[in-house]
């Protein structure tokens, strides 16, 4: 798997000196310099504080995010655009991307003019404040006579007239989009103080066919859809993939001549790996935290029990052996809990229970049924699918307290969480047609996305921030 570069020098000067040393965008040659804050809100010499908390306060702030500038346009292998153009498309990306998370109210560049290469560092302020913004967004994109392309991002507090971030990337022109997510990552985290989740990425099955001979392939993409990629042909039917916690492998089930297979896709190669193979009726492979053991679960005999084994193959530990149906597996964050889903007190419920399956205890009790559970990466919440009539995305805490119900459709299920642990991505069956699409809801169920996909889309895996 091809590894992005970053270029990033933290500098122990006051700021005053990195200032001046750098008031213009790096020259030829040079690397991107990294200045100002990180996502805690303070700046390096302890002075300003500047950390929203409430959600309404997100959604009132105004950020202005005019096309990156270039200091000549020269032409790019990047979709054969030139660094003029493409600073345009960085900025389009990064409005995209604040807009549909649904706290800000960002304002792009087809709406804006474009500032001056100079002005990226000296912004004309007055001219921002007559259009009500209150964040603005600078940047430029440069070709480097290597090939390679930096992508600078300024991040200013208008009223104040101060810098809150300075951050760059030196990048493949393939990989511009990527400069565009990070940008969009240290903005998010600087204005709201939480961890990011643009530069990430997502799998999920594509389904094509009619329903009695339908065809479903493994396929990734970024987290807003874009630099899809379909992994498997469709010759054999693969489900529920689920990215390594170091990005470099996926791991899905697939049915091969009738039979299920646990295989690890490297994504970097295209070798697969057969983890374990069985003629029973095998379901929902996950990886643990820390990438070293997978848990799934398997029917032998009409009575179904999660399992766990080494990622590397080898003898499978049975973890459950009560009469009934046990499915999925969710670990915590520090792999010391699992949660998963059980009829086994006479209705599909969610459990958890000790990583080693001691200490089983049911947990949802609100009415309904519970499936398909998938814990937090913060801990704190367990996603899932609620029945109660319709199937519906929820969340609640991993004692089953505080229920929440995010998505009023007809068959939405299969939730995922961003690397954040703040947005779900699920699939959503329409009731007249049976398709199904890919969609993002944040906590608070007021903001729904549909993801785009070429096809079908069913069983989305959300991958951790990229390496």
């Amino acid at each position: 798997m091809k590894k992005f570069v970053f270029a990033l020098a933290f500098l122990a000067a006051p700021l005053a000196a990195q200032a001046q040393d750098l008031g213009q965008p790096a020259p030829e040659g040079g690397e991107v310099q990294t200045t100002g804050t990180e996502a805690s809100g303070e700046d390096a010499e302890g002075g300003l504080t500047f950390t929203v908390t409430d959600e309404s306060d997100w959604a009132d702030l105004s950020i202005a995010i005019p096309g990156f500038a270039a200091d000549r346009n020269v032409e790019t292998p990047a979709n054969s655009l030139g660094t003029a153009e493409l600073g345009r498309e960085v900025a389009r990306v990064i409005t995209a991307n604040l807009q549909n998370n649904g706290l800000f109210q960002p304002i792009g560049p087809d709406r804006l003019p474009l500032p001056s290469f100079a002005e990226i560092t000296d912004p004309t302020w007055g001219n921002w404040r007559g259009r009500g913004a209150e964040m603005l967004v600078h940047g430029y994109v440069r070709a480097r006579s290597d090939g390679r392309l930096v992508v600078g991002c300024y991040l200013y507090d208008v009223a104040l007239q101060d810098e809150l971030v300075r951050e760059g990337w030196v990048v493949p022109p393939a990989d511009w989009r990527r400069a565009a997510h990070k940008c969009s990552d240290i903005i998010y985290a600087r204005l709201t103080g939480e961890s990011p989740f643009f530069d990430s990425r997502i799998a999920y099955i594509a389904e094509t066919g009619p329903k009695d001979r339908r065809v479903k392939r493994l396929a990734i993409m970024d987290s807003d859809g874009a630099n899809h990629r379909f992994l498997t042909l469709g010759s054999a039917t693969a489900l529920t993939p689920r990215y390594s916690p170091d990005y470099s492998q996926l791991l899905y089930l697939s049915y091969v001549d009738g039979n299920p297979r646990l295989y690890v896709y490297d994504i970097g190669t295209g070798q697969q790996t057969l983890v374990t193979q069985s003629s029973n009726p095998t379901f929902a492979p996950r990886w643990s935290p820390d990438g070293r053991t997978i848990l799934y679960s398997m029917a032998v005999a009409g009575n179904t029990d999660i399992y766990s084994v080494p990622a590397s193959g080898g003898r499978s530990t049975r973890l459950t052996d009560t009469p009934g149906i046990d499915i999925g597996g969710s670990y915590s964050p520090d792999g010391r809990q699992i949660v998963f889903e059980s009829d086994r007190s006479g209705s599909q419920q969610c459990y958890i229970m000790n990583a080693d399956g001691t200490g089983q205890r049911r947990i949802s009790f609100h009415g309904g049924r519970c499936a398909t559970p998938e814990w937090s990466p913060r801990g704190d919440q367990i996603a899932f699918t609620r029945i109660a009539g319709d199937f519906n995305i929820a969340v609640m805490s991993p004692n089953g307290r505080n229920l929440r119900v995010l998505t009023s459709g007809w068959q939405d299920e299969g939730p995922t969480w961003a690397p954040n642990g703040r947005i779900i991505q699920f699939f959503r069956t329409e009731r007249n047609t049976g398709r199904s699409a890919l969609w993002q809801v944040d906590l608070t169920g007021r903001n729904e996305r549909r993801l785009p996909t070429p096809v079908d889309a069913s069983d989305p895996a959300w991958g951790p921030i990229l390496p």
